[in-house]
């Protein structure tokens, strides 16, 4: 069985990736802290990373690993830049060296967001946060060591762990009422569903940079109204643009007002498709989640 090494084992899609893998896989499960079924690796270190991928010999390496609290990278930069950047150089480093192929996860924050059309693999990034710029470093960096690589771009991901989702049903327990952004556009996507995506391509050589949402686009607003009328909840939804919410909650760093990423890729080089946010959505709330 063919092995696959997957760092950041312990998050969202790191989960969702064992889910859809395990059995067909050997699954080498990875993150900073061990425990019975994670192996502790560190990718900020390169000796660690190219001696533990040497010696595993893997068939590919699926970065999930991340550093994602956007508000505290805006001053926490060498941290940023050292998970982002540098973690991502040192799994192209060793994936090249073992002739491993390598999928890289990265983030629509590598977009402005200034834009009124979707955003292709083809437009020029320009980011507008640390974490933006981080992972664009880090895309740059794979795209310079690493040969046989797949760049996935996902955006409002949501799985097993914290996430939006999560938080919205969690406020609903407490709260009739809630102000959410309304003009922030983007992809809701489910870990699962990307997942998915990554199976796809593991088994092709069709290296390169892929959009992997989920279809269709909503605001933030949209998204948190769809979760409380499938959830059964009754919260009414005051919409606010992003200065009044900014008013309200200081967020440190920028978010790109339009992120919807336009998947050209997979249309062009294969038919692959995601599904329909709408239709992830109502899997995810069907398959027990709580509020968290």
């Amino acid at each position: 069985m063919r092995k696959l090494i997957v760092t950041g084992s312990g998050g969202q899609l790191g989960r969702a990736v064992k889910r859809q893998l395990d059995g067909r896989y050997d699954l080498i499960r990875t993150d900073v802290a061990a425990d019975d079924e994670i192996r502790r690796l560190d990718i900020t270190d390169i000796d660690a990373v190219t001696s533990f991928a040497k010696e595993e010999k893997p068939y590919a390496i699926i970065n999930c690993a991340a550093y994602t609290a956007v508000d505290a990278q805006e001053t926490d930069v060498d941290n940023s830049y050292r998970i982002n950047a540098i973690g991502a150089r040192n799994l192209a480093i060793a994936a090249e060296e073992t002739g491993a192929k390598l999928v890289h996860i990265s983030t629509d924050y590598v977009f402005a967001g200034d834009k009124q059309t979707p955003y292709t693999e083809f437009d020029a990034p320009g980011p507008i946060s640390i974490y933006g710029k981080t992972k664009l470093a880090g895309e740059n960096f794979v795209k310079e060591f690493s040969r046989a690589h797949f760049i996935l771009r996902t955006a409002w991901l949501y799985g097993e762990g914290k996430n939006f989702v999560r938080t919205m049903l969690r406020l609903a327990e407490s709260h009739d009422q809630l102000g959410i952004v309304d003009d922030q556009i983007g992809n809701p996507t489910s870990a699962q569903e990307l997942a998915r995506a990554i199976d796809y391509l593991l088994g092709t050589d069709n290296y390169g940079l892929f959009h992997a949402t989920c279809e269709g686009v909503c605001s933030w607003a949209d998204f948190a109204e769809e979760i409380f009328r499938l959830a059964g909840r009754k919260v009414e939804i005051e919409r606010l643009s992003s200065e009044e919410y900014a008013a309200r909650n200081p967020a440190a760093a920028p978010r790109p007002h339009f992120s919807h990423l336009e998947k050209m890729m997979f249309r062009l080089t294969g038919g692959f498709a995601m599904c329909d946010w709408h239709d992830a959505i109502v899997r995810y709330l069907e398959s027990g989640v709580t509020a968290g």
